[in-house]
C-alpha cells in the first residue's frame, strides 16, 4: 500500500521533503497530450546531463549493461589451458587428434522491450520528482543509448487494473521513433480505480516479445499477489532486468502528526496519527518484510534488480549497476575457466 498512499496533513499544507538532486526531471503532472517539440526537450536534456555523461563513464561500452546474446561461430584454434572446456568442438578434436574450441563472435544487434507499469501507484512523489518522471527519464536514457547503435527498442504500456489491454508500442529504431515512444508514455494515463495487476502486464510481454530480447520491467512492484511466477517465465526465454521505482517515503514516515492517506488507485482514504511512535515502527516493519518478500522474488526468478530512488542521481545509479554486472560476470567467468581447468 505504501507508494500508493498519498499523506496529506489535517488542517495544514502538505509535507515538504528535502529538494531531489539536480539532473532529474520536476513533477508538474503528465498532460492529456505532449507536444512534440516538449517531448523533444526532454529528450536533449536528459541526452545532455545524463547520457552523454553516463556514455562517457562507460567509455561508450553500454552493452556491460546487460549480457548479449545470439552468438555467430567465428574461428576454431587449438585449446589452451584455461578455455572453457564447454567450447570445445568434438567434431574436430576427433578428427585432427587435437583438443580444438570454437571461438565466437557476439551477436551486436539488440532488441529491447521496456515493460512499463503507469498505475495510479506510479504518480507518487514525496518530493518535486515522482515515480512517473523517473520511470520516462529512465526510459529515455536507456532507449537512447540502445538506439545510437541501431538496435530495436518497444514497449508495452500498462495503465492499472481498469487497462484491460496493455497498449504496445512495436518495436523500431531510430531517434523520430524514440520520441514517439516517450509521447505515448507521457500521454498514457492511470487508469483507476482497482489495484495493479502486475502479472497482466507481463503475461501480455510473453505475448509480444517473440525473438530473444532484453526486457526493462519498470515499476514499483506495488501489485496484487501472483507476479513472480509471470517474471519467472520471462526470465526463462528472456534476459529481463527488474527496475524498481521507490521513493524515500515508502520506507519510513516522518513525525507529522494526524494525516489523510488516501490510495492513489482505489480512492480510498484514512485518517492516520503518525506522532504516534508504536504506528511509525509497525510502517517500517511491514515495509521491510515487503522488501525481504520483493528480494526473495526477484531471486527466485533469477533477475537482477536495479533500484532507482526519486532523490537519487539517475546517471550515477546506472553507472553502479553497470559495474556490479561487470565484476559478476568476470567472477563468473574466472569460475567457468577454473572448473575448466580442473
Amino acid at each position: 500500500m505504501f507508494g500508493r498512499l498519498r499523506a496529506r496533513r489535517r488542517g495544514g499544507p502538505d509535507a515538504a521533503p528535502a529538494q531531489p538532486p539536480a539532473g532529474t526531471a520536476p513533477a508538474d503532472g503528465p498532460p492529456a497530450r505532449v507536444g512534440a517539440s516538449q517531448t523533444e526537450a526532454l529528450l536533449r536534456r536528459l541526452e545532455w546531463t545524463v547520457v552523454r555523461r553516463l556514455d562517457g563513464l562507460l567509455q561508450g561500452d553500454y552493452r556491460t549493461l546487460f549480457r548479449g546474446f545470439g552468438l555467430d561461430l567465428a574461428d576454431l584454434r587449438e585449446y589452451h589451458p584455461g578455455d572453457d572446456v564447454r567450447h570445445i568442438d568434438w567434431n574436430v578434436t576427433a578428427r585432427l587428434q587435437t583438443p580444438h574450441v570454437r571461438e565466437f563472435q557476439e551477436d551486436r544487434e539488440v532488441c529491447a522491450w521496456f515493460l512499463l507499469d503507469l498505475s495510479g501507484s506510479i504518480d507518487f512523489g514525496s518530493g518535486e520528482v515522482r515515480k512517473r518522471d523517473l520511470l520516462s527519464d529512465f526510459t529515455a536514457v536507456m532507449a537512447s543509448l540502445l538506439t545510437r547503435y541501431g538496435n530495436r527498442v518497444g514497449a508495452v504500456l500498462y495503465g492499472g487494473a481498469a487497462d484491460t489491454a496493455a497498449a504496445v508500442v512495436p518495436a523500431r529504431s531510430g531517434r523520430r521513433h524514440l520520441l514517439h515512444l516517450l509521447d505515448r508514455i507521457r500521454a498514457t494515463p492511470a487508469a483507476s480505480p482497482g489495484d495493479t495487476r502486475l502479472r497482466d502486464l507481463l503475461e501480455r510481454a510473453r505475448a509480444v516479445a517473440k525473438r530473444r530480447s532484453v526486457l526493462f520491467v519498470v515499476s514499483d512492484f506495488i501489485s496484487a499477489p501472483g507476479w513472480q511466477a509471470s517474471l519467472s517465465l520471462l526470465a526463462r526465454r528472456h534476459e529481463v532486468i527488474a527496475v524498481r521505482l521507490v521513493d524515500p517515503l515508502e520506507m519510513a514516515l516522518p513525525d507529522l502528526g494526524l494525516v489523510v492517506l488516501q490510495d492513489a488507485e482505489t480512492g480510498e482514504q484514512m485518517f492516520v496519527d503518525t506522532h504516534d511512535p508504536a504506528f511509525r515502527k509497525r510502517f517500517a516493519a511491514a515495509a521491510e518484510a515487503r522488501e525481504t518478500e520483493l528480494r526473495l522474488g526477484f531471486e527466485r526468478a533469477g533477475v537482477e534488480c536495479l533500484t532507482l530512488s526519486t532523490y537519487a542521481h539517475l546517471d550515477l545509479a546506472l553507472l553502479h549497476f553497470a559495474r556490479q554486472r561487470h565484476h559478476l560476470q568476470s567472477a563468473q567467468g574466472v569460475q567457468s575457466n577454473a572448473k575448466g581447468a580442473a
